[in-house]
C-alpha cells in the first residue's frame, strides 16, 4: 500500500488510487493495464467488456465517524464531507441553473492520484437538482459548448490537496473514532448541511443558511420556536462540532446517507464461475445467458434496446453496483443506449488548463433505489451519469474546479 493510504477505511479505496496520466505510455498503472480506443468511430463495446473496472456498492455506515471529512470517505446521500472545508463553491455554482434552487448532494468519490504531490488527496463531488423537469431541460443544455454557456441542473466538482496542507495531519488516521482534522471548517447551512452558510438568522445569530429559500423553509419548519430558546450549548461544544466536520442538519429531504465500498469487477467474474459449478443454484449462468440472448434477439434492429440488453447483462454480474470507476486515457463508459452517447470530440476541454478531459466514473440508476426515489412519471430518473475530468488533474487557482458530467436518459424516455 502506498504512503497515501490512510487507515482501514482508506484501504478499501486502494482500487481508486491511480497513477498520473502525464507519465510515459509504457508506465505501469496501479489499477491494471487498460485497452485503448483505436479510433473515435469504433463503438468500443467489445473493448469495454475487457477493461477492468472498480465497482461502488452502498451500505449503511457502521460508525458515524467513518464518514467525516478527515477520514476521506467515498459516500452517497446526506451532506457532503468537503475535502477543503473552507473554500467551498459559491454563487451560482451551488444553484440549479434552471430553477435557481440550491443543488442537492448526490455522492462523492475519493480518488487520489498518488504519483503527484498536488493530488495526494483528491475527491470528486456530484450534485443535482431533484426536479425531473430541470433534468429534462438539462438534456438540451449539456450539448452547448463555448462560447455558449450551458445551464446545468447537474454539476460535478474536483478538489485536491497535497500531502502537507492546513486541514489534515500528514499522519494516516487511526480510524478508531479519535481522529480529528487539523482545524475547523466554514459554517455550513443549518437546513441542508451542504453549502456555505454565509447568511445568519438576524434574531438568534446562531443559525446559518446558504440561501434565503433555506432560511425561510427552516423558519417555517420550527426554527421560529427554536430561535427564541436560550443557547444551551457552549461555544466550546459548537467548536468541537465544527472541528469534527459535522453540522446540525434540519432538512429531512436529503437523500439517505450511505458509505461507498469499492471492489474490483473481476472478482465477480470469479464468483460467477464458482456459482456455475454448483448444481443447486436457482439460476445458472447458462440460464442467464440464454435469457439475455433471447432479449438480444428480440431487440434485433433496435440499437437502443439492444444496447440496453448488453448494459444489463454486464451489470448482472453485480446487480447492486451504483458506480463504475475506471480512469485512464481512452477508456469509455458503459452506455445503456446507443442514442445520446457522448463521442470523444464532444467531450469539452478543461475550462482551467485547456487540456483534454477523460472518463473517470459513471453513476448507475440503481442509486435511485437506495435513495428511495419513486417510480412515478415525474420522478427523477436517468440511464447513467458519466463524469469526465481533466486528464492532467490540473491545479489552477480555485479549490473546487467544475468538471463535466453527461446525463443519458433512461430507456423509457427513448422514442
Amino acid at each position: 500500500m502506498e504512503s497515501g493510504a490512510n487507515g482501514d477505511s482508506i484501504e478499501k479505496l486502494q482500487g481508486l488510487q491511480i497513477t498520473s496520466l502525464e507519465g510515459d505510455e509504457g508506465e505501469e498503472r496501479e489499477m491494471v493495464a487498460y485497452e485503448y480506443e483505436d479510433d473515435d468511430e469504433d463503438d468500443g463495446e467489445d473493448e469495454e467488456e475487457q477493461e477492468p473496472v472498480t465497482l461502488g456498492f452502498l451500505e449503511k455506515p457502521k460508525n458515524r465517524w467513518s464518514l467525516l471529512r478527515h477520514l476521506f470517505p467515498s459516500k452517497a446521500g446526506g451532506p457532503p464531507a468537503w475535502l477543503d472545508p473552507i473554500n467551498l463553491p459559491t454563487g451560482r455554482s451551488c444553484l440549479c441553473d434552471m430553477c435557481g434552487e440550491p443543488l442537492q448532494f448526490v455522492l462523492q468519490v475519493y480518488a487520489p492520484i498518488i504519483e503527484k504531490e498536488s493530488t495526494f488527496h483528491r475527491t470528486l463531488f456530484l450534485f443535482m437538482c431533484p426536479s425531473m423537469a430541470c433534468l429534462r431541460r438539462d438534456q438540451h443544455e449539456q450539448w452547448k459548448r463555448p462560447p455558449e454557456t450551458a445551464s446545468r441542473s447537474v454539476k460535478v466538482f474536483r478538489c485536491q490537496l497535497p500531502h502537507s496542507n492546513p486541514y489534515y495531519s500528514s499522519e494516516p488516521p487511526k480510524c478508531n473514532g479519535t481522529d480529528k482534522p487539523s482545524g475547523p471548517g466554514v459554517s455550513l447551512c443549518n437546513w441542508c448541511g451542504t453549502w456555505k452558510g454565509d447568511k445568519v438568522c438576524s434574531s438568534c445569530r446562531r443559525a446559518h443558511y446558504c440561501s434565503q429559500k433555506h432560511q425561510v423553509t427552516h423558519w417555517r419548519s420550527g426554527h421560529k420556536v427554536e430561535c427564541q430558546q436560550p443557547n444551551l450549548s457552549s461555544p466550546a461544544s459548537d467548536s468541537n462540532l465544527a472541528d469534527a466536520g459535522t453540522t446540525s442538519v434540519a432538512s429531512n429531504s436529503l437523500w439517505p446517507e450511505y458509505e461507498m465500498i469499492n471492489e474490483d469487477e473481476s472478482e465477480y467474474d470469479t464468483e460467477m464461475s464458482e456459482v456455475n459449478g454448483q448444481t443447486n443454484v436457482l439460476v445458472s449462468k447458462t440460464g442467464v445467458d440464454d435469457t439475455m440472448k433471447s432479449l438480444l434477439d428480440s431487440f434485433e434492429g433496435d440499437s437502443d434496446r439492444r444496447s440496453w440488453a448488453t448494459f444489463q447483462e454486464r451489470l448482472a454480474k453485480a446487480p447492486e453496483q451504483v458506480l463504475r470507476y475506471c480512469r485512464s486515457t481512452g477508456v469509455k463508459a458503459l452506455w445503456p443506449t446507443s442514442s445520446g452517447q457522448l463521442s470523444k470530440p464532444d467531450i469539452p476541454k478543461c475550462s482551467y488548463c485547456g487540456g483534454p478531459r477523460c472518463f473517470e466514473f459513471q453513476i448507475l440508476p440503481q442509486l435511485l433505489f437506495y435513495f428511495g426515489v419513486s417510480n412515478d412519471v415525474d420522478s427523477l430518473d436517468w440511464a447513467t451519469m458519466v463524469v469526465y475530468t481533466c486528464e492532467s488533474s490540473c491545479e489552477a487557482n480555485v479549490s473546487y474546479k467544475e468538471e463535466f458530467v453527461w446525463v443519458q436518459h433512461s430507456l423509457s424516455s427513448v422514442p
